[in-house]
């Protein structure tokens, strides 16, 4: 047909860029697509939060330290024994984040082996710790803790006066946790004393279904109520 301009055909070189382009549109948009899907990045924050778990659970408390006696020359006849701290205790040095507990907030109990004990029997004694307010921190370690005896107003025992290198432990109790000693501490029915306590000859707490009254303390808050035993 005459007057018609012929239709000019394009260089390879632009068939070339215009299928590059095309590719890489492609290529971007099976990318955001495997973004949606896969979501890697899950991955990462579920790991992080693992972590954080994980970290808060060694700062967790789950029992108690024991306080120590020293060991006398005849621990058959003392009863004095080492404390220990069991596996699955707080890491020492570890930094919790919470607030300080409130007295008013934690139920602190003593605990006695049993209600009455034969001549030949030491009672053994723990500490059960509860947080009946929001998670918090106390220092539950060997040097806030005490064990007291006593038979009417007269003191006969107290844990603290042979206690060997006491050392502090700042935990994190959860709301509503209890806790309690990892190991009992036993008594040798014996009269403590400072400057005694390697002294085999210490007076023995009278028998013959006599009674007696286990108080304790822990982190500066003292059990509202004794826990009576007798002793035959």
């Amino acid at each position: 047909m005459t007057g018609t301009t012929p239709r000019r055909r394009h260089s390879p070189a632009v068939y070339r860029r215009r299928r590059i382009v095309l590719l890489i549109a492609v290529l971007a948009i099976a990318g955001i697509v495997w973004l949606l899907i896969a979501q890697p990045w899950a991955g990462a924050a579920t790991e992080s939060t693992d972590k954080s778990d994980e970290s808060r659970s060694q700062n967790t408390a789950e029992s108690l330290p024991v306080p120590s006696a020293p060991v006398s020359p005849d621990p058959s006849s003392t009863g004095a024994v080492e404390g220990a701290v069991v596996e699955g205790t707080p890491t020492p040095g570890a930094t919790p984040t919470a607030q300080p507990c409130v007295a008013s907030e934690l139920t602190v109990e003593p605990v006695t082996s049993a209600d009455t004990y034969a001549s030949e029997e030491s009672p053994q004694f723990s500490i059960t710790l509860t947080n009946n307010g929001p998670d918090c921190t106390l220092n539950v370690g060997t040097s806030a803790q005490s064990f007291t005896v006593m038979s009417g107003d007269d003191v006969w025992w107290r844990s603290t006066d042979c206690q060997s290198e006491p050392s502090d432990m700042i935990v994190l109790i959860g709301a509503g946790q209890t806790v309690s000693s990892a190991t009992p501490l036993t008594w040798d029915r014996t009269r403590s004393a400072v400057g005694t306590c390697a002294d085999g000859s210490r007076p023995r707490a009278p028998g013959g279904g006599a009674s007696y009254h286990l108080s304790v303390e822990i982190g500066g808050i003292s059990s509202t109520e004794p826990r009576q035993f007798l002793l035959y």
